[in-house]
């Protein structure tokens, strides 16, 4: 018959109706991306900067809360922190700028499973600090390693030494024992240090010195201890503390979050995270000062 079909041949009306809704489809989802990237355009915004794993750099966290500071359409920040510590002086850097940006904006801390030692002292610059119950944080204190293989080189026969052009300049060398001399002036350091430590997170958090020195022998905390201590505002999550700064900001509807730019490390993909241990902390020849939770 004229009007028949062969086996595979499709109604072009058919062909047409698909074209339609797929044609309509696109449609919709362009629609909703413009009116998606309008309304992120004109919302109100809060900054949000994930800090995680060991702080060892301090480069791309401070660049973002600078543009952060800068953005009038972002009217708050809120640090996502989940850190057992890391390098001295990233981790007062970042407290540094914390405190920087608070003057300008409104500024939350939010630890996960951990805030301890140098992410503590990152969010006790902020103007609040949630916590879950079983948060572990504290550990405000500083320590530092070194290697003896002086033993070890002596077994395999290997003599080693070295000519130097000032008494400590080898200081915490692998391979030769500590003289008592050095222990006691790189003790000295780390109880400036380590003053400097607590006196900043006393003023971050508002509180006395002397009973933040007294919490601060590297004891760690549950979140619901912080708390009673002072060390922790309120127990939340992030969802909260983003509910309670709207309502302090009387922002009447969801602002956009703006997230920090994550900087892609091809080394840091094929090598892991260890890759960093590559100049890992504050050297001083061998030495690294760290803000860390002790193992």
């Amino acid at each position: 018959m004229g009007g028949s079909l062969s086996g595979g041949e499709v109604p072009r009306f058919v062909k047409k109706v698909v074209v339609a809704v797929l044609s309509l489809a696109v449609l919709i989802a362009v629609i909703f991306s413009v009116a998606w990237y309008l309304r992120s355009l004109f919302s109100d915004k809060i900054g949000v900067i994930e800090i995680e794993g060991v702080i060892r750099d301090s480069k791309d966290i401070v660049s973002e809360m600078e543009r952060f500071r800068e953005r009038d359409d972002i009217k708050g920040l809120i640090l996502r922190i989940d850190s057992p510590g890391g390098a001295v002086g990233p981790s007062q850097e970042i407290y540094r700028e914390v405190r920087r940006l608070r003057e300008k904006k409104k500024v939350f801390a939010c630890f996960g499973s951990l805030g301890t030692s140098g992410a503590y002292y990152v969010g006790s610059g902020a103007e609040r600090i949630y916590a879950n119950p079983s948060t572990i944080t504290g550990s405000i204190g500083v320590v530092l390693t070194y290697m003896d293989a002086e033993g070890l080189l002596r077994k395999l026969g290997i003599r080693a030494g070295s000519i130097k052009s000032g008494e400590f300049k080898d200081i915490g060398s692998p391979l030769r024992g500590m003289r008592e001399e050095e222990k006691t002036y790189l003790s000295s350091l780390l109880r400036e240090i380590h003053e400097t430590f607590i006196k900043d997170v006393a003023e971050g958090r508002g509180m006395d010195v002397g009973k933040v020195r007294h919490l601060a022998d590297g004891r760690i905390f549950t979140g619901l201890t912080a708390k009673k201590l002072g060390l922790v505002d309120r127990i939340g999550t992030f969802q909260e503390a983003l509910e309670d700064m709207m309502r302090e900001l009387n922002l009447k509807e969801r602002p956009t979050l703006v997230y920090a730019k994550r900087r892609f490390s091809l080394l840091k993909l094929l090598l892991g995270d260890t890759s960093y241990d590559l100049h890992f902390g504050m050297d001083t020849n061998s030495l690294r000062y760290l803000f860390l939770l002790r193992e």
